[in-house]
């Protein structure tokens, strides 16, 4: 299905596009950022500190007197780019691991050992393991979630390999000689793509799930960097007296996922020939 096509469908879908344009919004403002919160998202002022919502702070200030908002606002940078880190990373090393087991019968058994060794762990509990391993930083977590969630794409990816290696225009290929890369790279991964596109959308919300969850227990980023995820683990002991330092950063969470998953539903919809049939 070429691109423009599925775009004309994807914005006949209300709940498709509601949900695209939450995301354009929240990455326009993750983007301009300086622009539509000015103020310092870790200026402290202790005199101000559990504020409530007002003109002054429009989600009010948290435990150590933090614009809430200029902190929610800046934080979509850190978010969003750990999640898109996460997804490309995933998804380059996921698509490589299943092609090659794939379409090499003899890689097949050893490197699926690995990724079902890999996924018989739950996700966070492997997440927590890596970060514990490697240490508590920004790129360490991108690390870990991407160790997590490639054996996940790698599966996608070599089940769809599997048919497309038998299919005539494959072999009729490889009986004209052409090389094993470039039949990788022009015949197999552009038939491929469909998935592929499904799978990032549902890593990127996954990403940001597992961020969140991660800074939460205290192994995730390091808390001065202001990512939705620490703004809901550094408050949660203020919640019972101020609900808006955990309802706000945890809204954005909600948000932000909630829409990716509802996106990639509906791209998986029209890109399946029997869900696009059924419904």
């Amino acid at each position: 299905m070429k691109m423009p096509r599925l775009l004309r469908q994807l914005m006949h879908r209300r709940i498709v596009m509601v949900s695209a344009l939450v995301l354009l919004v929240i990455a326009v403002m993750a983007a301009g950022a300086p622009l539509f919160a000015s103020a310092d998202p870790n200026d402290t002022a202790i005199l101000d500190r559990l504020k409530a919502p007002s003109a002054q702070h429009l989600m009010g200030t948290d435990e150590l007197g933090r614009d809430l908002y200029a902190r929610i606002v800046h934080g979509a940078r850190y978010s969003l780019t750990i999640a898109a880190l996460t997804a490309l990373g995933s998804v380059i090393a996921g698509t490589a691991l299943g092609l090659v087991a794939g379409f090499f019968r003899r890689l097949d058994a050893p490197l699926m050992r690995v990724v079902d060794a890999m996924m018989a762990f739950p996700d966070i509990l492997l997440a927590i393991a890596l970060v514990a391993i490697l240490g508590p930083s920004l790129a360490n977590v991108v690390l870990a979630l991407v160790l997590v969630y490639t054996p996940r794409v790698a599966r996608v990816v070599r089940a769809s390999t599997l048919v497309l290696r038998e299919l005539l225009f494959v072999e009729a290929v490889r009986a004209l000689g052409v090389r094993t890369s470039r039949i990788l790279w022009r015949h197999i991964l552009p038939n491929l793509m469909s998935p592929i596109l499904v799978q990032v959308s549902f890593i990127f919300a996954y990403a940001i799930l597992a961020e969140a969850g991660l800074s939460f227990l205290g192994v995730g980023v390091p808390p001065d960097i202001p990512t939705w995820g620490t703004m809901v683990a550094g408050s949660q002991q203020y919640a019972h007296q101020a609900f808006w330092v955990v309802l706000f950063p945890g809204l954005a969470i909600i948000f932000t996922a909630l829409s990716l998953q509802l996106l990639g539903d509906g791209i998986r919809d029209l890109l399946d020939p029997k869900l696009k049939k059924a419904a």
